[in-house]
């Protein structure tokens, strides 16, 4: 999910009461709630769990286990460090180091849970496994979601200034999402059903929601070394199923160009249902890859490009990985 969805979750349970548990309680719910977003700073790490989003640092390991204390003891260091100061707290609550680290795990453990509800996928138990898991429930960016969360913060936030009983707006909208979830679950799963039903031989499936017609789902599937699609509704079923796209993962260009370029080959731990397009010149060929879940080929909104050399009648250049302008 986004990032503003992943604050407003946070920021939702704060005002559904779970910030007056400690000072600092809000920011542990906050900033938890997107920790481990963290590993977009490490894209050149060495270690590919790190260097790969959704990888070690949204597991169970990195992101969940690990982490959240880690975030307690820097908001702990600076709410002494306040203290010092002479800092006086407009809450008059106090410090509770033990629900300071109970809610930066609560915070933590809202953002795998709503990255798995996005086709993008979540490496779970990585660094001991490199699978990927999804359910399929939301749109990474759910309009509807933003409404409600949002909604329920802002008269939660209203109600708390005017000196009123305020958590039951946020209370009513965690419920709410959880509600919403639910709901877009079960549609995920009668689409599943109707694909397996239709293509008894389907693997990697996926269902993804539009970003507003939420009940929607567009569906891509892999059937050996191709790909088929199709689309979903409750109110309409499954439509009709596309012809068999193959991947052309094994075509001679696309695994020079693998070979020849590391951005490919970093691309390629990351996607699932990978699915490249050539376009052959005299001596070169434009190779795009992308992953079928956001598109075919070069229109896939997430492919990488790359150009490779190739042998042919009248080429001079050498047979080496070098770009024909390099």
């Amino acid at each position: 999910m986004d990032n503003l969805t992943h604050s407003m979750a946070g920021w939702a349970l704060g005002q559904a009461g779970l910030k007056t548990k400690t000072r600092k309680g809000l920011a542990a719910l906050i900033l938890g709630a997107n920790m481990p977003d963290i590993d977009v700073f490490f894209g050149n790490a060495p270690w590919d769990p790190l260097a790969i989003h959704r990888g070690f640092t949204h597991g169970l390991v990195g992101g969940v286990l690990l982490m959240p204390p880690v975030l307690a003891g820097l908001l702990w260091l600076l709410d002494r460090w306040q203290v010092r100061r002479g800092t006086v707290f407009k809450s008059g609550l106090k410090m509770h180091f033990g629900w300071l680290v109970a809610l930066s795990y609560i915070g933590a453990l809202t953002h795998p849970y709503l990255d798995l509800l996005t086709t993008y996928s979540v490496q779970l138990f990585s660094p001991f496994s490199n699978l990927w898991y999804h359910a399929d429930g939301l749109f990474i960016i759910d309009l509807w979601l933003w409404l409600v969360l949002a909604v329920s913060i802002g008269l939660s936030k209203e109600l708390e200034r005017k000196g009123r009983p305020w958590k039951r707006p946020a209370q009513v909208g965690v419920a709410i999402t959880f509600a919403y979830i639910g709901v877009n679950l079960l549609i995920t799963q009668s689409a599943n059903a109707a694909v397996r039903s239709a293509s008894p031989h389907a693997e990697a499936l996926f269902a993804s929601p539009p970003p507003a017609a939420s009940w929607r789902r567009d569906m891509v599937w892999r059937e050996g070394d191709c790909y088929r699609r199709s689309t979903y509704s409750p109110f309409a079923g499954l439509g009709p199923v596309g012809k068999c796209e193959s991947n052309n993962m094994n075509l001679p260009e696309v695994r020079h160009a693998i070979a020849a370029d590391p951005r490919l080959r970093k691309f390629l731990k990351w996607s699932i249902l990978p699915q490249a397009d050539v376009i052959r010149r005299e001596c070169s060929a434009h190779v795009a890859i992308g992953d079928a879940r956001y598109g075919e080929g070069r229109r896939s909104r997430l492919a990488r490009e790359s150009e490779v050399l190739i042998a042919g009648p009248g080429c001079t250049q050498n047979l080496d990985n070098r770009p024909p302008n390099s």
